[in-house]
């Protein structure tokens, strides 16, 4: 079974804590990637740009509208995701407990419900 795992923060804080723990949570993260790999599990992640970075799409009467930089209506403070494979809900949170970012936010356990795969639409178990 295939689950996202979300990292939430404030992007506020990384004004506050400086370049060098930002630069250490980076290193932190290569590491923990590092260890999913090892462990046979890590299917893909990335780390996101700010949020005042992202563009979004919502469709107004009928037409999608864009809005984008930091004054959108709606901006998730999400840093990054990471998407794992593993037997079960208890195996994820397992991980989850691991990942760095839970020290500075939150981390989301999200199953997948159908995932890509060679072009494909494919059902999660």
């Amino acid at each position: 079974m295939r689950y996202m795992l979300l990292f939430h923060y404030r992007e506020a804080s990384e004004e506050s804590i400086g370049a060098e723990a930002i630069a250490a949570g980076m290193r932190a993260m290569a590491a923990y990637a590092a260890t999913l790999e090892q462990a046979g599990i890590l299917v893909g992640g990335q780390v996101l740009r700010p949020s005042a970075d992202s563009t979004t799409l919502t469709l107004v009467d009928g037409e999608p509208r864009i809005q984008d930089g930091p004054f959108a209506d709606t901006k998730e403070q999400l840093g990054g995701v990471i998407v794992i494979d593993v037997p079960d809900l208890d195996a994820a949170l397992e991980w989850a407990r691991q990942a760095p970012p839970l020290a500075w936010g939150t981390v989301e356990v999200r199953p997948g419900a159908v995932h890509l795969e060679g072009g494909t639409w494919v059902p999660s178990s």
